[in-house]
């Protein structure tokens, strides 16, 4: 199920946006004040070239670098508010495109489905469970 909502935000990424770059997006869209290292441990890649990655979303008016307080050398991203539309849109087109395919199961079927992602949810991330109970 991942490998299918993956694939469908990566086919709405902005156009010419590169799957290194949009992922870097979304890491940063769901942990906002990530370090440049946080950001390069989850892609897999080396800090001089995820710097460049970097500064080509900040040439696109994607993410802000800001300096860490505590420390200078140190920098945290947060995504700008065409960031944040851009992610915000790709994700709006993936959750329609999911709709639209659990839709044509029976709605007992997509009950168990639903059923199932909670408790996959609550066993994988403990704390989004938590924000969730928060709400209601």
């Amino acid at each position: 199920m991942m490998q299918i909502i993956r694939s469908e935000m990566r086919s709405h990424r902005m156009p010419g946006l590169s799957v290194p770059q949009f992922r870097t997006l979304v890491f940063v869209d769901r942990k906002p004040g990530a370090s440049l290292s946080d950001v390069a441990q989850y892609l897999g890649s080396a800090l001089p070239p995820m710097s460049k990655l970097v500064d080509g979303l900040v040439a696109k008016d994607l993410i802000l670098r800001d300096p860490c307080k505590a420390d200078r050398r140190c920098v945290t991203l947060r995504l700008t508010k065409h960031g944040q539309m851009v992610c915000q849109a790709a994700r709006t087109a993936t959750e329609a495109h999911l709709q639209d395919f659990l839709s044509r199961l029976p709605a007992r079927d997509c009950a168990k489905v639903i059923d199932v992602m909670l408790i996959l949810s609550a066993l994988l991330d403990p704390a989004s469970t938590e924000a969730r109970a928060k709400r209601k």
